[in-house]
Order: structure tokens, then sequence, then C-alpha cells
């Protein structure tokens, strides 16, 4: 009896100690119980104060849980005072596998291939026009893009005006007179202003019906045909228009980054897919002052030797633009950046374990690189793979939001973009 006794007892003490230490395990808070990691660090290193990650401003002189409810964690002597400096350990660096690259000074390579048509040269355009009221009674190019050669007939017109003015210089030939040949003088002047050459004179007295024909005052393409035989024309009126082909315009449309590149007299070398394997040299002769509000590009008129006539317009071009090469600027490889709306920035390596996010100005690009305009010196060492890993850690601390800002933008850089308006121009 007594030892059933004395085995209840101390069943009941095992009980009662096992409800105390799981009553007393709940209602102690864990948070103010720091880690064995952070307890055996702090013991190595002075704890400056605790914050939390997501509001790393705030400073505490305890540890536990912020006012967020987040886990707040020590900040120690000897680590820096920099709160825009992210921290990562040396052994998680290599882990990751980061890459990093360092900036570099480079001459950008500007030659670029942009799409372009090959139209008529309009300084070869000639309108040929009815100077008097009259009939077509004769049309010798009946249909559009005929080609014809300087002299060649193209319409006989009835026009009783030129009828009347020619009978005039007619009959006064045989004036002997002061007062007559100045009657004849101002007539043939009369047939000056109506159009009609010495040739159209002796045609006229030729023709067996009295009309008059208009020549081809160049020779070319017949590129628009206005009229039709038998119809009514009015001084003034348009009868068709000629145009020659011994030189044709190209116009290529630069995105506005290149066309802040080009000037007049840059080369240029054409291609077009009718002539493969052939090659057309030329420079930009000007840069029109308009933008096309659909593409965002400028068009550049370039002039080109068409001396055999292989070029149509119409034809879709190849144009290679080729500016002078500038001087070496400041860049990173294309993979360093990190863009997200209009900012762009880089993460900087600041020594072992320690990287910054740094704000950039973009220039243009080529060959995998891009120009660095502000926010860079040029002998920095940047992050090309596994930067955004640390840019969310940047993130969360609060360090984009304490980015530097950039130098205001020059105004000369500014219209960079738009010199092109006085101009050629894009990237």
């Amino acid at each position: 009896m007594k030892r059933a006794l004395i085995t209840f007892a101390a069943v009941s003490i095992a009980v009662l100690l096992l409800v105390i230490g799981y009553v007393g395990g709940r209602h102690t808070p864990s948070s103010s119980v720091p880690s064995v990691a952070a307890t055996s660090k702090a013991q190595d290193k002075k704890v400056l104060y605790w914050y939390d990650t997501m509001v790393p401003e705030q400073h505490f002189d305890h540890p536990g849980l912020s006012p967020m409810g987040m886990q707040m964690v020590p900040k120690f002597a000897g680590e820096g005072t920099d709160p825009n400096i992210v921290r990562i350990d040396p052994a998680t660096v290599q882990n990751l596998g980061l890459r990093m690259a360092p900036v570099e000074h480079r001459v950008l390579a500007s030659v670029s291939q942009v799409p372009g048509t090959v139209t008529w040269d309009l300084r070869q355009a000639i309108t040929v026009s009815a100077r008097v009221d009259g009939v077509i009674s004769q049309l010798d190019v009946r249909a559009p893009y005929t080609t014809i050669r300087a002299g060649e007939p193209l319409a006989t017109l009835l026009a009783p005006e030129w009828d009347s003015a020619l009978a005039e210089y007619t009959s006064l030939q045989q004036a002997q007179s002061s007062d007559a040949k100045a009657l004849r003088a101002a007539a043939r002047q009369r047939l000056d202003v109506m159009g009609l050459t010495d040739a159209d004179i002796r045609s006229a007295h030729r023709g067996s019906n009295g009309g008059i024909t208009v020549h081809a005052p160049a020779g070319g393409v017949v590129t628009t045909l206005d009229v039709r035989e038998g119809q009514r024309v009015t001084a003034g009126q348009t009868l068709m228009t000629v145009n020659g082909l011994s030189s044709v315009w190209v116009e290529a449309a630069l995105p506005q980054a290149v066309a802040g590149t080009v000037r007049h007299g840059t080369p240029v070398t054409v291609t077009v897919d009718a002539l493969p394997g052939r090659d057309f040299h030329g420079t930009v002769e000007t840069l029109l002052p308009d933008i096309d509000t659909m593409t965002r590009t400028q068009r550049a008129r370039i002039v080109l030797d068409n001396a055999d006539g292989a070029l149509s317009p119409g034809m879709f071009a190849s144009v290679r633009v080729a500016p002078a090469s500038g001087e070496a600027v400041p860049v990173v490889p294309n993979e360093a950046l990190i863009t997200s709306g209009a900012q762009a920035r880089v993460i900087v390596v600041e020594g072992t374990g320690r990287f910054r996010p740094v704000a950039v100005r973009t220039g243009r690009s080529s060959e995998g690189y891009t120009e660095i305009l502000a926010g860079l010196q040029g002998n920095e060492k940047v992050v090309i793979s596994g930067q955004f890993l640390i840019d969310s850690e940047a993130s969360l601390s609060g360090a984009l939001d304490r980015l530097d800002p950039l130098p205001p933008q020059p105004a000369s850089a500014a219209s960079a973009g738009m010199s092109g308006m006085h101009m050629g121009d894009q990237p």
C-alpha cells in the first residue's frame, strides 16, 4: 500500500511538470529569444541597432517583432552605415553564379540598315500644258509610262487663237516699212508668249489641218497623261508630265536615334532585291523636316545616278547608313541594364559581397553594348548575370527609393534626337 502511494505521487509530479512546461512554452514569446546564430554573431560583434528589412530607416534597441510584424535583424558594427548597399554572403554569390563585367570605353559602331523606297527625281519633272484654249485633234502618246525622246511629237492642238496669231505674223512677213516691221516683231513676240517655237511655226505652215504639234521638251517617261484625243482643253491645263530617269531618289526611313547621327553628305550603300549583288553608292542629300506620325521615323533623301535605268521608282530598297566614327564613350553590356518604366539602372560591384543599384541615362546601342550618358564614371564593375536577385533585395530594403538623382540632361543632348529637324535625326 505504501509503495502504491509513492508510485502515484511520482506520476502526479511528472504530469504536473509536463503541464507547467507546456503552458510556459506557449506563453513565452519566441521573438524574445534570439537565434543561436544571431546570439553567436552578437557575441562576436557589437550590435548597433535592430531594424526591419522592409523599413530599414527605423531603428530599435532590442530584438523582436517590428511594428509591421516582421522579425527584426541586427545591424553590427563594422558593416558600414550606407543603407543603399546590398550585402550578400560571398559563398551565396558564388552559388548564384553572378557574373560581372567592367564598364568599358568603346567607339560604338553606327552602321544601320534601314528600309527605303526608290522614287522619281522630281527635279527632272516637266509639265506639258496648253498655252491657249483648243481641242486635242491628235494624241501621239496614248498611255502613261511611255518612254519618249526629246523633240518627239506628243499631241496636236486645234486652237483658233494660235491660228489668228500665225496668220497675223505670216501676213507681215513681206512688210518693208518700219511700222510694219514693228508690227511683225510684236506678232512674233505674241507667238513666243503662246509657247510656239520656230519649229512649231514651220510645222503649222506645213500642216494641212492648221493644228499645232506639241513636242517633248526632254526625253524621259510620261508619268501622267491627263487628256484624251478629241478633248477640249483650256489655257493652263496640264496635258501630261514627263520625268527623266537619269537619276532617282531613294527615301530612307530613319529611326530618330539613327537620324540624329546622319547629316548632309553621310555615305550610304543601297541594294534592291531585283538586282542581287549590285550596290549603288551615294550620299544623303537632305533630311526631310517632318516625322512620320505612325512609325516615328524621319525620311532621308538620297540621290543615285541611274544612267542605265536599272532602278525604277517604286522599288523597295535596303539602305546601309555609315556615319563617321565618333569618340569612345562609356558602355555596358546590354544584359547589365535593368529597365522599369522610364528608369534604367545597373548593379555596381562595391566590393566582396557588396552591391549598389545606380540609376543611369542610356544612349545608343550597338553590337551588344549600350552607351551610358550619365550615372557611371567608366571605371566601375557591373553585374551582368543574376542582377535581378540583387535588384529585388534592394527593392525590399528601400534602396531603390533612395537612388541618387541623375544630373539634368543638357539641352544639346535633349535636342539631339530632334537634330534632324535641321537635321537629320534614331536610338
